[in-house]
């Protein structure tokens, strides 16, 4: 991993922090985890004596086998704060751009398309609901290898573990994205779709509405029993194409911005400059087959400097 030499020749600290920002989000779904990991994890560098870190070769490298540690662990205590969230928990949605350049893609996957589009798209709610159905070794091993293209024998240190038994993680979790991705389409398609899903939303046409969406068609909304949500998943064309044009009609007062998200096009709602919701999709043979909004205040962080 080409992370530089030692801590006092990085030049640019905030590049280095907020390459282990991209990392601990993958890893948790959530910017606060991941800035609590970070902010740990910094905390255990300069708790090292003068002598310690000097003795440290490769510092980068430290910092991100003590932020993999820590994030192990959040994710396992995660678990148990998840099973007592109100509501629907979703990840934390992100513009596209946010971590651009952070990851590190593994010679590995360029040659297969699926794997490619993986790595493309590693802030995409679509990928990351997929990475709460592993365990936690299965994510930390997958996020190393795959997005940041670290050796199984490092990420045998760091998850405790033999290096077969991290391969086998890793492709375990590789596994749970193809079961769970079988159909990636084009940024164009998915675009199109939420487009059209936008219009006949605007217009408040029903019908129109329903034939953008799947006859699988599940919404989510995340209120994390701060803000008022749908409790349960919202399920079939017409139950979703209402519920968006009830939601539509009581907050015609907000503002709507279209924004480039790691699965396609999405929708940032504002109330003047205050951040409401974020709505993004997932489309499947140029429908939509999954709505996700997110209402929970402390999960909008990413949204809140007009991003």
């Amino acid at each position: 991993m080409k992370t530089g030499a030692r801590m006092g020749e990085l030049d640019d600290v905030i590049v280095e922090r907020r390459r282990l920002m991209s990392l601990a989000y993958r890893m948790t779904g959530t910017l606060a985890d991941a800035e609590d990991i970070v902010q740990e994890t910094y905390l255990r560098w300069y708790r090292l004596d003068d002598a310690e870190r000097e003795a440290i070769a490769n510092p980068a490298g430290w910092l991100t086998r003590v932020a993999s540690r820590v994030a192990l662990d959040v994710l396992g205590s995660a678990r148990k704060r998840r099973e007592q969230y109100v509501g629907q928990w979703l990840p934390e949605p992100v513009p596209a751009d946010l971590f651009t350049g952070a990851a590190s893609v593994t010679a590995a996957a360029l040659g297969d398309p699926l794997d490619r589009v993986t790595l493309d798209d590693t802030v995409s709610t679509a990928l990351l609901v997929v990475l709460e159905a592993m365990t936690p070794a299965e994510r930390v091993a997958f996020v190393l290898h795959d997005v940041f293209g670290l050796p199984f024998e490092e990420i045998a240190e760091i998850v405790g573990r033999s290096p077969a038994a991290v391969r086998q993680l890793a492709a375990t979790g590789r596994r749970h994205v193809r079961e769970n991705r079988s159909s990636v389409v084009a940024r164009d398609e998915h675009d199109r779709a939420v487009e059209a899903f936008r219009d006949a939303t605007l217009t408040g046409d029903l019908q129109a509405l329903m034939r953008v969406l799947a006859p699988g068609v599940e919404l989510r909304s995340d209120g994390g029993g701060v803000v008022s949500a749908a409790r349960n998943v919202v399920a079939s064309p017409d139950r979703v194409a209402r519920f968006i044009l009830g939601v539509a009609e009581k907050q015609a007062h907000l503002s709507m911005e279209q924004q480039r998200m790691g699965d396609g096009l999405g929708f940032v709602f504002r109330d003047g400059d205050t951040v409401m919701s974020v709505v993004n999709f997932r489309v499947e043979d140029g429908l939509i087959r999954d709505v996700w909004i997110m209402l929970n205040p402390e999960k909008l962080t990413g949204w809140r400097d007009g991003a």
